[in-house]
């Protein structure tokens, strides 16, 4: 069985998550956003060996945590290259008014299309650009899971009003990639409750037909 922990952290509420293998306790966080204390608590208490970080993108509100995390699990970062110059900029925290932090270099350069293997859990990566130039998602099949970031919402997309960030892009990331998926797939997205990407199809406003 899969444990998928959902925390959301900082002012944003960004959704962190944890996804483990409940008999072995492989564990992987995904977007360590903000309160590095409650990820690691949430680690502790469920006895997980984690065993990677993973980045949908790098807006300072999915980072903001993972030197933290990385130095208490010693676990390696995995990114993709075209997100590295708005990781190393701080997550684009100046534009928001906020003090940019120093992360640590990732150990990993994410390839699209090359499964992530860490322990007993496998992710496909799939390669959704629009809302950042390097945006990824992680898709594990046996729980027929997609972590999407900040690129599709409950009723909602991701924006594209930041630097780098294109409305075409996203909208060809959404329809091609992420609706290629089973529609009974369950989105966990960045901000905000799960969905399913069949639901999103029906229902979403940006994109029911």
């Amino acid at each position: 069985m899969t444990l998928i922990l959902t925390l959301p952290l900082g002012m944003t509420a960004t959704n962190c998550y944890i996804v483990a293998d409940e008999e072995t306790k492989d564990a992987v966080v995904i977007d360590p956003g903000d309160e590095a204390g409650k990820v690691l608590d949430a680690i502790r208490r469920n006895a997980l060996s984690v065993k990677a970080v993973l980045l949908t993108h790098t807006h300072f509100d999915h980072i903001g945590a993972v030197g933290e995390v990385v130095a208490a699990t010693r676990a390696p970062l995995a990114v993709h290259p075209k997100e590295l110059p708005l990781y190393r900029a701080g997550g684009g925290a100046a534009l928001f008014g906020l003090p940019p932090r120093r992360y640590p270099e990732p150990d990993v350069l994410i390839e699209p299309g090359r499964p992530l293997r860490y322990g007993t859990l496998t992710f496909d990566v799939l390669f959704v650009p629009g809302h950042t130039p390097g945006h990824v998602a992680f898709y594990h099949a046996p729980s027929r899971a997609v972590f999407s970031g900040d690129v599709l919402f409950q009723d909602g997309i991701g924006r594209t009003d930041f630097p780098g960030s294109s409305y075409e892009t996203l909208m060809h990331s959404i329809r091609q990639v992420l609706f290629a998926l089973p529609e009974e797939t369950t989105v966990y997205p960045g901000h905000g409750p799960a969905t399913t990407l069949g639901a999103e199809k029906r229902n979403n406003p940006f994109l029911a037909e």
